[in-house]
């Protein structure tokens, strides 16, 4: 029982012969010899270290006989090895004593002192200051707060140096030495703490990880023992860190800021400012600095709803979940939307200002942060959709797709919670006043969040604000059409069947994108609209769509036809119902062809002409699937014909009218080929096509020529009547001198037709000098180096040899010996031998 710590009576032997060992060295500290004060220190450590004593016996030593010396030694002696002792023996005599009060007078001062002093002047040693801040940290720990009272001047000097020291685990030790004495003497700290934000502050930033969270751990602890109007001048820093790459980083501004929010003297103050920096941990990428966030959320609700339990009596009493709560959203504990409630008005000006920041990251974060406070004040938004309407305006056509996204996720939540009777007002005015794909996006949105039963009421006001042209023909830009699709798309998921009521208009919003030059890229998402449209409707696709609307369709766009021009919206708008309406089209032909015959007119624009040709000739491909479905085409040939290919096959200067003369060739050989015109029809037009397809054959473009040698081999393969023959085969003939192969075989085709042609004595005698002539030609063609020329000329003259063989005959005798080879034209006399001609006789 003698070496019981509280038996100190007991121990005085054991005190006098231990302050005898330790007074022969504490002599010599003070001796002018280094090695001197080092033997005296470790003869200091061997008699109160190395060996073990009673607490009470070294506290009484140390303190009597050690402590005063030991300091002395910390601040004055220049040898690093003495103060390194002193520093040990003195922290183990604070450490073990049971009275660590009585150290303060002596090592406080001597500790600031020591730390205290600007850069260069206080302890060069880094290891020796980070054992002298774990000395302070230690007295601050060991101590009463009403005994460090009285030094806290000098203890936060030391703590303000300590964190402005180089020495990254130094400013460790004093962010936990800060910390200590915020805890150890919160009456007082106060009266100092502001001098330590600064230094803190400078800190937060800090390149090693640890740091930062040591400073922020301190300033927590800083602000909620200490003065609570600085604040103010950590949040920004603090915001910042939120942003930190670091988990632990993010983790620790989570921990503070919900201490704060739950401990804080005067926190419903700073509620407003707390509340985003504790909810947007809740968006953290990391599962654990969530559920911390969380955590520490619902006990702030959780208390906030205790502490004022008499203002939400009734809503704790009648809780009600708003019928249309956003599916897949847990709803928040009533307490914490009431503080987010109340509080927004003050917030979300802030937010809103951060969403549309410079940098990227805060960008980032704000926009998360929204789509957190809107699930919290629900309907209280509506007072503020004008601000928030604006910012996502302008955020939603952020490059950054993480912010265009939150930022969408926000406008789905306006339309769950707020009446469409305010935001979709809202929305639709400033749509018509300046129409942008941002407006577009977030009106998608709304929509999409909007539930059916409330949206359905709006759906025509709404199918007529986007079928307005100022609005869907607004631009030809890529996103902008994108988001008119989005809208479309979105009122047809949320309304399904409802959107028969507004089929009409929707349709023509899809026609109008599809007819825009650059929705390209669009081509799947507006068939899959399509589809969808006529499915909620129960209508086969696409087609039945058209075929539901074709006539109203066609009185849409022919509203204006007689004003087109080439960049008139509706020409495009006309070719895509003509060409996506399949057979449906074939119902509307009356004004498909009026349409045609107004604006085919040869006086009308040449590159709107050439578009319109460019439909027709597509639709004539496939006749019976689209113009001709309903069997009624042939009753608007003549029409077709006469009034619109006939006069713009006419020639005209300029390569717009070429191209459109190429079009209108192939528009008529789309109508033979696929024998919607007759023989009798063909007859009818005989006189006022052929003269103007023969003058084509001079046409620059090799697929105009090869046509119309193809269209002049039918009309004569008819010989429905007497033709002008001999203005037809001279240019034919020239034809045999084409640059085309193709063109070439097409003519002597054609030629093999007008020799077939003359099969009367009449036209045989009437046509002879063209016939002699023919025959002279064509003998030069039977020597051409292309092979296919020479055996299509041998069947033109095999063809022709017949009407007067001995001219030919005698035309052959007169060239054979100038061809390279004489094999054709041995065949030739052959052939006419065998038809009974003799040449003996001629």
């Amino acid at each position: 029982m003698a070496d019981e710590p509280g038996a100190i009576g007991d121990h005085h032997p054991r005190v006098a012969e231990v302050s005898q060992a330790v007074s022969r060295h504490l002599d010599r500290l003070q001796d002018g010899s280094r090695q001197s004060r080092l033997q005296a220190l470790a003869g200091l450590r061997a008699a109160v270290l190395e060996r073990p004593l009673p607490p009470p016996v070294l506290q009484e030593v140390f303190a009597k006989e050690m402590l005063r010396p030991l300091a002395r030694c910390l601040v004055a002696d220049p040898a690093e090895r003495c103060r390194e002792l002193a520093l040990e023996l003195t922290r183990h005599g604070v450490s073990q004593g049971s009275r660590p009060e009585q150290a303060l007078p002596f090592l406080v001062p001597a500790l600031a002192q020591r730390l205290g002093l600007p850069p260069g002047e206080g302890e060069p040693c880094e290891e020796l200051r980070l054992g002298l801040l774990q000395l302070l940290s230690l007295l601050l720990q060991a101590c009463r707060g009403d005994a460090l009272a009285p030094y806290l001047p000098e203890l936060v000097r030391a703590l303000r140096s300590a964190l402005l020291d180089p020495y990254p685990q130094a400013k460790r030790e004093g962010c936990a030495g800060a910390a200590a004495c915020a805890k150890a003497m919160p009456d007082t700290f106060h009266m100092q703490s502001e001098s330590l934000i600064n230094p803190l502050m400078q800190a937060i930033s800090h390149q090693h990880y640890r740091v930062r969270v040591a400073v922020i751990q301190a300033t927590g602890a800083v602000i909620q023992y200490g003065n609570v109007k600085s604040l103010d001048d950590v949040l920004s820093h603090l915001a910042q860190r939120c942003f930190d790459e670091i988990p632990q980083v993010r983790e620790a501004v989570t921990s503070v800021t919900g201490e704060w929010l739950l401990h804080l003297r005067d926190r419903y103050s700073y509620f407003h400012k707390l509340i985003p920096l504790l909810l947007s941990g809740l968006t953290d990428e990391i599962h654990e600095n969530k559920e911390l966030a969380l955590t520490y959320w619902k006990k702030v609700g959780s208390q906030w709803e205790k502490e004022n339990e008499n203002d939400i009596k009734d809503k704790l009493d009648f809780y009600i979940v708003p019928p249309y709560y956003p599916p897949g959203l847990t709803r928040p504990d009533l307490g914490c939307r009431e503080l987010v409630i109340r509080n927004i008005f003050k917030i979300l000006p802030g937010l809103c200002h951060d969403i549309t920041d410079w940098v990227e990251g805060t960008r980032i974060k704000a926009s998360q942060l929204l789509v957190i406070l809107l699930q919290h004040v629900e309907d209280h938004i509506t007072q503020h959709m004008e601000l928030l309407l604006r910012t996502l305006y302008r955020v939603c056509s952020d490059e950054e797709s993480n912010v265009t996204r939150n930022c969408v996720n926000a406008a789905e939540l306006i339309g769950a919670f707020v009446s469409p009777a305010v935001s979709l007002k809202l929305i639709t005015s400033d749509l018509k006043k300046v129409p942008m794909p941002s407006y577009l996006m977030v009106l998608a949105a709304v929509i999409r969040g909007s539930p059916r039963k409330v949206l359905q009421p709006h759906l025509v006001d709404l199918a007529s604000t986007l079928d307005c042209p100022e609005i869907r023909q607004r631009s030809e830009e890529v996103f902008y059409m994108e988001q008119l699709l989005c809208c479309v798309e979105a009122l047809i998921d949320v309304c399904q069947e409802d959107c028969k009521e507004v089929s009409l208009q929707l349709t023509k919003v899809l026609v109008t994108i599809t007819a825009i030059p650059t929705s390209g890229p669009l081509h799947v998402k507006l068939e899959e609209a399509m589809d969808s449209l006529a499915q909620v409707q129960h209508l086969e696709g696409a087609v039945g769509l058209y075929q539901q609307h074709i006539s109203q369709l066609m009185e849409w766009v022919s509203s204006t036809h007689d004003r087109w021009t080439c960049f008139s919206p509706e020409l495009l708008q006309f070719d895509v119902i003509a060409t996506h309406s399949g057979p449906t089209i074939g119902k509307a032909l009356r004004d498909f062809i009026l349409i045609l015959k107004t604006c085919l007119q040869t006086s009308r624009d040449p590159r709107m002409r050439l578009k319109l040709f460019s439909t027709l000739s597509q639709l004539l491909q496939k006749p019976n699937e689209t113009v001709n479905s309903q069997g009624q085409f042939c009753n608007y040939l003549e029409i077709l014909i006469k009034d619109i290919l006939a006069p713009n096959l006419q020639w005209q200067a300029g390569r717009t009218a070429a191209a459109i003369r190429t079009t209108a060739v192939s528009c008529l050989w789309a109508l033979i080929y696929s024998e919607l015109l007759s023989p009798e029809e063909m007859l009818k037009a005989e006189d006022v096509l052929m003269p103007k397809i023969v003058a084509t054959l001079e046409e620059d473009s090799k697929m105009t020529r090869l046509m119309s040698c193809r269209i002049i081999s039918i009309f004569l393969d008819g010989c429905i009547k007497q033709f002008e023959l001999s203005k037809i085969y001279p240019e034919l003939l020239k034809r045999l001198d084409d640059s085309s192969h193709e063109v070439r075989l097409a003519a002597a085709n054609a030629l093999l037709s007008w020799f077939k042609c003359i099969n009367n004595d009449e036209k045989k005698a009437l046509l002879k000098t063209n016939i002699e002539f023919l025959y002279q030609e064509l003998l030069v063609y039977l020597d051409d180096p292309d092979q296919n020329i020479q055996s299509a000329v041998l069947d033109i003259l095999k063809e022709g040899g017949v009407l007067y063989p001995d001219s030919l005959a005698k035309e052959i005798e007169a060239v054979v010996r100038k061809h390279r080879s004489p094999a054709y034209c041995d065949q030739l006399l052959l052939h006419i031998e065998s038809t009974g001609w003799r040449y003996s006789e001629s």
